[in-house]
């Protein structure tokens, strides 16, 4: 099916809300969770990375100190990997969170080790709660943790199909790239994911490919090579 081995989802959160745009859409949740057994049965070890968008966007709030809103933010990135990882069980997948920081028994603390643990024993490993700190997004967690564990290729599934050269919501006629260099990305301010996780893609030569969650099939689609999104190659 695919000569990649071990591969690294980030989903957006925006995108798992569906057309409700907060909270979950549980028929797309479980339209994820059949793709991703798809590669699960065909021997490929899946990480996945969750954003919080869907319910969480500190940026946007002047009167919450930074600190205080990425540490939302960070906690609503596990209360997605749970409810997530929860649907792919009842697909018939073993999953496991891991977090940077304790949560109790909800979830077990991350490291490498633990991580390969788990994919040795054919798990779902979810990534939750950022890098547990707080001034990094979600991008610069998915790009650290494809690192840590020698992901084959970041498989970015976002609310839009690709990268554009502008916001294709605003502008009816903006050009989707095929295929991009990070430097690309970095030169250009394209902003698909944000500097600091795009020097360390760059820096860590981590290819990524861009594409949009609600295409049928896209996930399955992607590690095949049969996608319409958008490349991120390494030099």
């Amino acid at each position: 099916m695919s000569e990649l081995k071990r591969v690294l989802l980030k989903l957006s959160g925006e995108a798992l809300a569906g057309d409700k745009k907060t909270g979950f859409d549980e028929k797309t949740v479980v339209a994820v969770a059949k793709q991703v057994k798809a590669l699960v049965d065909d021997g490929i070890q899946v990480g996945i990375v969750i954003g919080g968008g869907n319910f969480w966007r500190g940026r946007t709030s002047e009167k919450i100190d930074r600190t205080k809103a990425d540490a939302i933010g960070m906690l609503a990135t596990v209360m997605n990997c749970i409810y997530v990882s929860e649907i792919f069980r009842t697909e018939g997948m073993m999953t496991q969170v891991l977090t940077p920081f304790e949560c109790g028994s909800f979830t077990k603390l991350f490291s490498k080790d633990r991580a390969n643990k788990y994919f040795s024993k054919n798990m779902v490993v979810f990534f939750a709660g950022g890098i547990g700190h707080p001034y990094f997004s979600t991008d610069v967690g998915m790009v650290l943790r494809a690192v840590e564990i020698e992901a084959d290729c970041i498989l970015a599934a976002k609310a839009v199909d690709g990268v554009y050269d502008s916001d294709p919501a605003k502008n009816p006629d903006a050009k989707k790239y095929d295929e991009l260099s990070i430097q690309e990305i970095i030169d250009n301010k394209l902003g698909v994911i944000d500097l600091a996780a795009s020097v360390l893609c760059m820096e860590n030569k981590m290819p990524m490919k861009i594409f949009g969650l609600n295409k049928e099939n896209s996930i399955v689609n992607a590690v095949k090579g049969e996608f319409t999104g958008t490349k991120i190659i390494v030099e």
